[in-house]
């Protein structure tokens, strides 16, 4: 946000009388490149409505470069765990890690509104038991490329996903699925914001996941959602905190549950934050 400030000057003489008169500063120029980083502890790391770390404390960080006419990239990371939890079901012996790297363009098409299209490769470093049979003994390569397009209007944005890859996230031939992403973030004041999200994963193809004969979107498609709130702080801190939960058939339940510990990871859950940028 460009602010305006007021420059005021007086100047007096001794047998003149007092003259006071303001300016306004010109806008500084946008520089033409722009590096931030950022990092935060969460008490949990949730990804489109399950959490990646069965319930435990996340830490997270990335930097992004930005040009000014509207090109940037990017690379985030956070530890997880849900590949490691179930090895059974999911072949993998080891994966502690999540790091993603993205590059766009982003612009105005009128007014306030705007769009932001790119590409963002998730790649989950670890051991993968590449024995592992078909289901139910093993998932595919968790690493997945999705090609992005949304439209942004004041606080508000719509979202859209699409898998490139022949498996997404795991899931054995799917190839085009798909995320739906509905957001806003309105501004209450200059520091507390107020979030909500809703969003759709669609699972296409069939045999890979639920089964032989049976589509992926029987048991791996589903909807999630979120409302909480961020409060700035000075020093560019944020803190936060927001629900999360999901919409799921008994059959899609079952299989976002971790074999290991029975639990579900899908489940409405609380998850706080501080976070710095930088």
């Amino acid at each position: 946000m460009i602010k305006k400030t007021i420059i005021a000057s007086l100047v007096a003489g001794a047998f003149a009388p007092a003259l006071a008169f303001a300016q306004a500063a010109a806008p500084a120029p946008t520089p033409e490149h722009t590096l931030t980083g950022n990092v935060g502890v969460y008490s949990q790391y949730i990804f489109r409505g399950l959490t990646q770390t069965n319930g435990d404390a996340a830490l997270q960080g990335g930097f992004d470069y930005s040009h000014s006419s509207g090109f940037y990239a990017g690379t985030w990371m956070s530890n997880i765990s849900w590949l490691s939890d179930s090895p059974t079901a999911t072949g993998y012996a080891s994966g502690s890690l999540e790091m993603d790297f993205y590059g766009g363009y982003k612009g105005t098409i009128s007014g306030d509104l705007g769009f932001d299209v790119g590409l963002l490769q998730y790649y989950y470093p670890g051991t993968k038991n590449t024995a592992a049979v078909p289901f139910p003994a093993g998932i595919a390569k968790a690493d997945t490329l999705e090609l992005y397009g949304a439209l942004t209007w004041k606080w508000l944005s719509a979202k859209y996903s699409y898998s490139l890859n022949k498996e997404t996230f795991g899931v054995k031939d799917s190839n085009g699925s798909s995320y739906l992403d509905l957001s806003a973030n309105f501004p209450v004041t200059d520091a507390l914001n107020l979030v909500a999200h809703y969003g759709i994963q669609k699972y296409e193809g069939s045999g890979g996941a639920c089964g032989v004969g049976v589509s992926n979107d029987t048991c791996a498609s589903y909807k999630d959602w979120k409302l909480g709130a961020t409060y700035a702080l000075p020093q560019s801190f944020t803190i936060g905190g927001y629900w999360t939960g999901t919409d799921m058939t008994a059959a899609q339940k079952s299989f976002y549950t971790n074999g290991a510990s029975s639990k579900m990871v899908g489940k409405d859950t609380f998850t706080v934050f501080v976070a710095k940028t930088f």
